[in-house]
């Protein structure tokens, strides 16, 4: 039987080379990021640019049809439809994730997603030489369908995939990605490039590309050993795995650590939905990434980039350069979300939520004095400027990226793809409502709807404090632990399942398993 101080000194023995970012590992994560999360943010920025040529289409293709321009109206419905189908397919995409990734695998569901991506870039790409504008609308849809599978599935899969040292810099990529999909999107909507009358199909139609390399190549790489041991019950797949994704063959610990978890929450079985929302031992981590998920999308960064353009005028930036002071955004977001790649695993989750939503409120303040004070001293439009950058570093390193981090880190294997369903859903109904009411806030508000996205952030920032813990370093099941505490369940650990397990075959004698009649 191998002691406690004998399995310790194991793993330190091995932590250097199981902590390692092996090239496997590596790719596997940027296939799967660039595959999709790089295409969530492509398709959120690019109609942006070329919006007149786009409209322009829409009302050359009614003229054609009925004898007659459209009604500016109609003009108006239209495009507004274009914009909020692709959060409202997000949503509609959040509901498949459960299904999906128990039924087809983490791997299996981004690689049958593609044909979304792939799908929905055909019709767009080819919209104009079809003169029809609906299937735009359409392939909105289905590409926010994509989107909102590919937000909650990347990270879920990296996730499971990592080392607990590495779990949350690999859980940072997808969102990297997504603020590199938006910047890119950003250069090529440029009118000097494709954000022209002529450009504009083929800017919309080349989204299916990173689609097909990603199924081309996603085949070749190891699907998620936690999903194969603990769902599928296939213990040697599992540590093949492992095996290929650590660069080495001894995987036993982690095995281990996969089969205690297995155990601890076997009673329980598959988490839905339902279930999930109505199970004590799991309230204060739903009600946690609620929070977190309404916070991400209602402070206030759609706003944001909403006022950036007008904030830039009225410090003198001429008109036609404001598309290149907005790819300069885009840039300094892909910087600070690259910085948060490297710092997440230094300073923690927690202190990157509470600086990352200060930054944001604080932001929101100060911007809501400089916009009303611009008009009569001169400089609070510099101010407005240096607000504007420094809410999105704060977005950048810990309001966007983290909480789909979170998620990964404060629920097993059962309650995971239930919980990725509810906090996607919330993610993306919070982002079409934002689209859909703020600019009626603006309207009626003006620079003072900032104050509300500042409280909203502030109320974050107070629940992160006092509820969230650090899950830095920390495996599941002891993170689940520390969460059950705050649950005011208990956790007892059973010599007769300690029994069972070292009989499990792959399971190391000497393990504790854990049990709980309410985890």
């Amino acid at each position: 039987m191998k002691l406690k101080g004998e399995k310790q000194e194991s793993s330190a023995n091995n932590e250097d080379s199981k902590g390692k970012m092996t090239p496997m590992l590596a790719l596997v994560a940027l296939i799967s990021a660039f595959g999709s999360s790089f295409q969530y943010g492509y398709n959120v920025s690019v109609i942006n640019s070329p919006a007149p040529y786009m409209q322009d289409f829409y009302n050359q293709t009614y003229l054609d049809r009925n004898g007659e321009p459209m009604s500016s109206d109609f003009q108006t419905l239209l495009w507004s439809l274009t914009v909020s189908m692709y959060p409202l397919g997000g949503f509609f995409g959040s509901l498949m994730v459960w299904p999906l990734v128990n039924n087809c695998g983490r791997k299996g569901t981004l690689l049958l997603n593609n044909l979304f991506s792939i799908g929905a870039a055909i019709l767009m790409g080819t919209s104009e030489l079809a003169k029809t504008f609906e299937v735009i609308i359409f392939s909105r849809v289905i590409m926010g369908i994509y989107a909102g599978l590919a937000s909650n599935v990347v990270p879920m899969f990296l996730g499971e995939l990592s080392p607990k040292n590495l779990r949350g810099a690999i859980g940072v990529i997808p969102q990297l990605f997504i603020t590199v999909g938006i910047l890119v999107a950003q250069i090529l909507g440029l009118n000097i490039i494709l954000g022209s009358a002529e450009g504009w199909p083929v800017l919309l139609g080349i989204t299916g590309i990173p689609s097909l390399i990603q199924l081309l190549t996603l085949p070749f790489f190891p699907e998620s050993p936690r999903y194969l041991l603990i769902q599928k019950g296939n213990e040697e797949q599992a540590r093949q795995a492992l095996q290929k994704l650590r660069g080495w063959s001894d995987v036993d610990d982690e095995i281990e650590e996969m089969c205690q978890e297995d155990r601890s929450e076997r009673e329980e079985g598959q988490f839905t939905v339902f279930s999930l929302c109505t199970f004590r031992g799991l309230r204060w981590q739903l009600i946690s990434i609620i929070v977190m998920m309404m916070g991400q999308q209602l402070s206030g960064v759609n706003a944001v980039f909403y006022y950036a353009d007008r904030i830039f005028e009225s410090a003198g930036v001429e008109k036609k350069n404001v598309q290149y002071v907005t790819v300069s955004i885009g840039a300094i977001n892909v910087v600070m979300t690259l910085l948060a790649v490297f710092i997440v695993e230094s300073l923690g989750r927690r202190i990157l939520l509470l600086a990352g939503f200060g930054l944001c409120c604080v932001s929101c303040a100060v911007l809501t004095v400089a916009l009303n004070l611009q008009s009569t001293v001169s400089w609070m439009s510099y101010l407005s400027i240096v607000c504007v950058i420094v809410y999105i570093i704060g977005h950048a390193i810990g309001a966007s990226p983290i909480p789909f981090v979170m998620i990964t880190e404060m629920f097993l294997q059962s309650s995971r793809p239930a919980a990725f369903m509810v906090g996607g859903s919330v993610h993306w109904l919070c982002n079409f409502t934002v689209g859909l009411v703020f600019l009626y806030m603006e309207a009626g508000l003006g620079p003072y709807s900032f104050l509300i996205f500042c409280a909203i952030c502030l109320a974050t920032i107070v629940y992160i404090f006092f509820i969230v813990p650090e899950t830095k370093n920390k495996t599941f099941v002891e993170i689940n632990r520390i969460m059950a505490k705050r649950n005011k369940v208990e956790i007892q650990e059973d010599k007769e399942e300690l029994k069972d397990f070292q009989a499990v075959p792959g399971g190391q004698a000497g393990k504790k398993g854990t049990s709980s009649s309410e985890l």
